[in-house]
């Protein structure tokens, strides 16, 4: 085993909603497990040759196991009904250790707005946000209480204060007011917000709305479209331009460089499709690209040399890829 990887033994799996269970893991030879922030999350080679990125959801003070918690997606790729489907009690999965791209970062007051399965890295930073005595809220979104993870532990005596459920029918309009719980900041407030597409946008539109400084405004995106949602820059029609072939393909607002070369027949490896694992970085031999990934160092994004086209677009008008 790399010792960039851990073993972890799946101790105990526990339904928490409606097609939401959550995993405990414990180290596989016992001992304990290297430290994680809050807001930090593992890689996991799930069964069926996948590797999915999970948000821990349990306290970052306890060292014996790790939680993760996993909502099964009958539409998507696979991973999570093989998580669903696949994984037992007794089963060694292999992970990569803890890695942090949503830190806690200090502020005076927190206001953090989570939905579906967006609750798992909140989780998290509740438990320290709690532990510290600090001043914080959180505006969980959901269709309904049975679809509401955590929702007992949430309404325990530990966080209730600090907790209000929002469940909305499957209407939106009905749900959490964004704008108005956005319209006014105390000094020192941090956002911090993690959950579908639509919600991160309307957080996104309502804190620039409302002149939420940037650097104050954290999300956490799991898919190529919240990651889009989240990036406050529009998206704009570009050309790709194929250095073998010289074929060029339009990229419109709302697709993604990877979805267009797939349908025009390229096949480009990928996994995560939300700009975090890096198996899909493919080399720019001319333009410039908009980086909207979380696995790219800045010094790498500013030789412009190469860019995940899971999640990537263009600030030019053309990009020339190797491929």
């Amino acid at each position: 085993m790399a010792q960039d990887s851990l073993s972890l033994r799946v101790q105990r799996i526990t339904p928490e909603a409606e097609g939401i269970l959550s995993y405990e893991l414990v180290p596989a030879e016992g001992g304990s497990l290297p430290p994680f922030e809050a807001g930090s999350h593992l890689d996991v080679h799930v069964p069926g040759g996948f590797l999915r990125q999970y948000s821990l959801c349990n306290d970052s003070a306890e060292t014996h196991r790790y939680l993760i918690a996993v909502q099964r997606d009958a539409k998507g790729r696979g991973g999570s009904r093989a998580m669903h489907e696949r994984v037992r009690v007794g089963e060694v999965l292999t992970t990569s250790l803890p890695r942090c791209d949503f830190p806690l970062l200090y502020a005076r007051s927190y206001v953090l707005v989570a939905g579906g399965i967006g609750i798992t890295p909140m989780l998290s930073m509740a438990w320290q946000l709690e532990r510290q005595g600090a001043n914080w809220h959180l505006h969980y979104c959901t269709r309904s209480p049975e679809r509401t993870a955590f929702r007992e532990l949430l309404a325990s005596p530990a966080f209730a204060a600090h907790v209000t459920f929002h469940h909305d029918g499957g209407d939106p309009s009905r749900g959490l007011d964004v704008r108005a719980l956005l319209a006014t900041r105390t000094g020192g407030t941090r956002l911090y917000c993690c959950g579908p597409a639509p919600l991160m946008r309307a957080v996104r539109e309502a804190s620039v709305h409302h002149q939420w400084p940037n650097e104050k405004v954290h999300f956490e995106a799991f898919t190529a479209e919240a990651t889009g949602a989240i990036s406050n820059r529009a998206d704009t029609e570009f050309n790709v331009v194929i250095r073998s072939t010289g074929a060029t393909y339009p990229v419109p607002p709302g697709q993604t460089v990877l979805n267009v070369l797939r349908k025009n027949g390229l096949r480009v490896q990928s996994d995560c499709e939300a700009g975090t694992c890096g198996t899909c970085l493919t080399r720019v031999l001319d333009g410039d690209p908009d980086h909207r990934d979380t696995f790219l160092a800045e010094p790498q994004r500013n030789t412009c040399r190469n860019m995940l086209v899971c999640v990537s677009r263009a600030r030019s008008r053309k990009l020339v890829l190797d491929l």
